[in-house]
C-alpha cells in the first residue's frame, strides 16, 4: 500500500520511487554543506543521479522485502528532505531504524516532526512494528527536538557509534515502544 502523508500546501511526504533519482541528486548537491556535519564523507560520485538511482534501486529492494521504508518529502518535482526506517528486524525484535534530514531552506518549519509522526503512526498501525530507534550526533539538537516531540526518549550514549564527517562520532540514543 502506497505511503503519502501531506504536510504542508506544499510539502508531500511519500514512498521514493526510481524517477527520484534525479531530484536526490540534486537535493544532495543543494545541502551539500548543509548536511556534510551530519552524514557520512560522501564520495563525488554520490551526488550524481547513477549513484542516486542505485541507492533507490537497493532501497526499493529492501522496502520489497519489508525491511524498510525509504519516503521523501517532495515539493512538485523538487525531493527537499528523506524520512527512513531502515534495518527493519521482525520476530522477536520488531524494531526499525528512524534517520531523516530536511532542505536547509525548510529548516525550522516544523516539516520534519510532522513527518516522523506520521511515519511513528505508519510504524505502530500499518508495520506493526513494537519500537523505533534513533541516534543523534550529542550537538544535534533540532534532530533532538524533533525526536522528543514526535514522543521518542533517550535511552543511551554510544561512544564512536558511527563514522561521521570522516570521524568515530558519540550518538545519543532515542526509543519509541509503539
Amino acid at each position: 500500500m502506497p505511503f503519502a502523508v501531506s504536510l504542508s500546501d506544499d510539502v508531500v511526504l511519500r514512498d521514493v520511487t526510481i524517477d527520484d533519482a534525479g531530484p536526490l541528486a540534486d537535493a544532495y548537491r543543494r545541502n551539500r554543506a548543509h548536511l556534510e556535519q551530519w552524514e557520512p564523507a560522501r564520495p563525488d560520485d554520490f551526488f550524481t543521479e547513477a549513484a542516486q538511482k542505485r541507492v533507490v534501486d537497493l532501497q526499493l529492494e529492501q522496502a520489497a522485502g519489508g525491511r524498510g521504508l525509504f519516503l521523501v518529502l517532495a515539493a512538485g518535482d523538487d525531493v527537499v528532505g528523506r524520512l527512513n526506517l531502515s534495518d527493519i528486524v521482525r520476530g522477536a525484535f520488531q524494531n526499525g531504524h528512524l534517520g531523516y534530514w530536511i532542505d536547509a531552506e525548510l529548516a525550522g518549519r516544523g516539516l520534519m516532526t510532522r513527518a516522523v509522526v506520521s511515519v511513528v503512526e505508519h510504524a505502530r498501525a500499518g508495520l506493526r512494528l513494537h519500537r523505533l530507534q534513533a541516534g543523534t550526533l550529542p550537538h544535534n539538537a533540532a534532530s533532538q527536538t524533533v525526536l522528543t516531540r514526535a514522543g521518542f526518549q533517550r535511552f543511551g550514549y554510544a561512544p564512536r557509534y558511527m563514522r561521521i564527517a570522516g570521524e568515530w562520532q558519540d550518538h545519543v540514543l532515542y526509543q519509541l515502544l509503539l
